[in-house]
């Protein structure tokens, strides 16, 4: 079954302030309100994806079910007084720019709901990086249920080392209509966008797009000893709103017959496909500190864990420069009494961090009085970790390689495994398409 789908993009009005039309993915700067406070100063009364999203910071708010109907009200208007327009059938190649020298290649498509699931031990070819947290659809479901309209900020990974598929198009441009070239408020940079329309060149993509999960290629380039259900695309980005988008179309479809569902424009999902090999595409590791630990206790419950699994765990005294290899997943610890390296050998998990917090979830479980925070700076983990009471795990680098064969061996990784690039460097909103 193909994963991709043709989409017929809406998009703003020749004429539209495509400034003030774009605003960043209602998931970022959540404890930031004064982010989206000059967001709306920017916006004032144009014509805005802002009145068609609910910027997460409200959720839970009083007056959310007012924002939610008037979301539901713009997206009408917007369609009933020409603000949207219908684009033909096609792609949109997304070229944005980050910096002097620095920009992302990316392509709109519609994904098949069929072929995604997000639930762990899953084999369809759309998977989700990192695991799913099933009480953060419900909120979202609010909002798309009865809407009339679908904006994306969803980000999709290829696994392209060669650079093959996507890359090329921007060298040829020229060949395809520009829809649209504008700088993206607060930090965002600049995004330019071309129709691809359908026909051979979609077909092509389609196939290529395929072709990375052909089982005998795909069993070579990650080295599986055993087989694995194929990955086609792993969601990068926007992994809860996806998993919400399949949530309300399970929902829809049963209320449909075998030959509405394949028509319905629910049953696909506007994403943005990135190739993990993009340079422009940062993967950060993001460390572990847990408090109110006993450090002995702690380890002692560690070799037990990791004897079970199959595993040797070994804790040496000193620094170390945290690595993942095939072999041997080697963290640096940090306590009251120094730094200390942590080794797993014969790890059983493909990547690194669901080493660890395969161990962490179990310790956390028993000890109810623990706690762990997710932190980026290495700094810091050093800084909290030293303190009386804590401990602070660095983690490795993770290897763009390393991803796809993570998902792969370990099913979805851990929340919080990754940061794919700066809050400003995510998906802003600009093409729609209809839900109904």
């Amino acid at each position: 079954m193909n994963c991709l789908h043709v989409p017929h993009l809406l998009m703003p009005k020749e004429g539209t302030d495509l400034y003030r039309w774009s605003v960043i993915a209602c998931d970022q700067y959540t404890s930031q309100p004064e982010y989206w406070e000059e967001t709306q100063r920017i916006v004032g009364d144009a014509p805005s994806t802002l009145r068609l999203t609910l910027p997460e910071v409200y959720l839970g708010e009083d007056g959310e079910e007012e924002r939610i109907r008037s979301i539901h009200q713009t997206m009408e208007r917007y369609l009933d007084d020409g603000t949207l327009r219908e684009l033909p059938a096609g792609f949109m190649l997304v070229k944005r720019t980050l910096g002097e020298n620095r920009f992302r290649c990316g392509l709109v498509v519609e994904i098949d709901l069929e072929t995604y699931a997000y639930q762990k031990g899953s084999d369809s070819p759309v998977r989700p990086t990192e695991m799913t947290v099933e009480e953060r659809i419900p909120p979202r479901l609010r909002v798309r249920q009865t809407a009339s309209l679908e904006l994306p900020h969803i980000m999709l990974l290829i696994d392209d080392p060669e650079e093959s598929i996507l890359e090329p198009l921007l060298k040829r441009t020229g060949q395809f209509e520009q829809v649209y070239d504008t700088g993206l408020m607060q930090q965002g940079g600049h995004i330019s966008g071309w129709l691809i329309p359908e026909g051979e060149e979609t077909k092509k993509l389609m196939e290529q797009i395929e072709e990375l999960a052909q089982a005998d290629r795909f069993h070579a380039r990650y080295d599986l000893q055993t087989t694995y259900p194929l990955l086609n695309l792993a969601v990068g980005d926007g992994n809860h709103s996806m998993a919400t988008a399949k949530a309300a179309w399970e929902k829809k479809k049963l209320t449909l017959s075998k030959q509405e569902q394949e028509q319905d424009p629910a049953r696909y999902c506007l994403c943005e496909i990135v190739n993990v090999h993009d340079p422009s595409l940062f993967i950060e590791p993001i460390h572990r500190v847990l408090f109110e630990v006993d450090r002995e206790t702690l380890f002692a419950e560690a070799a037990a864990y990791y004897e079970q699994q199959g595993c040797e765990f070994v804790l040496e005294e000193g620094t170390c420069i945290p690595s993942a290899g095939r072999d041997e997943h080697r963290f640096a610890v940090f306590s009251e009494k120094g730094v200390q390296t942590m080794r797993i050998k014969h790890p059983v998990c493909g990547i690194a961090v669901a080493s660890l917090q395969g161990f962490l979830d179990v310790y956390l479980e028993k000890h109810s009085d623990s706690r762990i925070d997710y932190i980026h700076g290495a700094d810091v983990v050093e800084r909290l970790g030293t303190q009386e009471g804590n401990l602070g795990f660095l983690l490795p680098e993770i290897d763009k390689e390393d991803l796809f064969r993570g998902v792969i061996m370990d099913g979805v990784l851990p929340r919080k495994t990754f940061s794919m690039g700066e809050a400003n460097e995510k998906r802003y909103y600009m093409e729609c398409k209809r839900l109904i």
